[in-house]
């Protein structure tokens, strides 16, 4: 099985730009959160939800494969019963970046990645290493940095 590595986050997170499936209308949920999240911290974001959200200014993709060419990084905020197709579209799709977010992973999606030359990242919170962090998740990162537990 692929381990995540500092390497891999810093290709991820480097461009900016960044694709996120699981983004919610609900400004309560974690996807809608994320998505606030980083943008705030200037990345570029390309939500996808085949429910776009109408009050919001930006462009909503109904799916993976809508996407702009380009695009190579999807953050997977999802229900893991959506976490292998939606690698599989990326992967079809010629996007090479991969973060699936902690208790969206499952076996199969990271065997597909791992056998796809995936730069896969998981079991990892993108809003404890998406710089500037902050509040919590900084306490968090530092926590652990503290005991050896942040991937090298």
């Amino acid at each position: 099985m692929m381990k995540t590595t500092r390497k891999s986050i810093e290709l991820f997170l480097e461009p900016r730009e960044i694709a996120i499936a699981g983004v919610s209308r609900d400004p309560k949920k974690f996807g809608s959160r994320v998505f606030q999240e980083l943008k705030e911290k200037g990345f570029t974001l390309y939500p996808v939800n085949p429910n776009p959200n109408e009050q919001t200014r930006e462009t909503w993709y109904s799916n993976v494969s809508a996407l702009p060419q380009g695009v190579k990084n999807l953050l997977i905020v999802t229900p893991k019963s959506q976490t292998l197709s939606l690698v599989k579209e990326a992967s079809e799709k010629g996007m090479t970046g991969i973060w699936i977010q902690q208790m969206s992973e499952t076996p199969e999606a990271i065997e597909f990645a791992a056998s796809h030359n995936l730069n896969l990242i998981y079991k990892q919170c993108i809003l404890m290493h998406a710089d500037p962090v902050k509040g919590f998740h900084k306490f968090h990162r530092n926590l652990k940095k503290f005991f050896g537990a942040l991937p090298r």
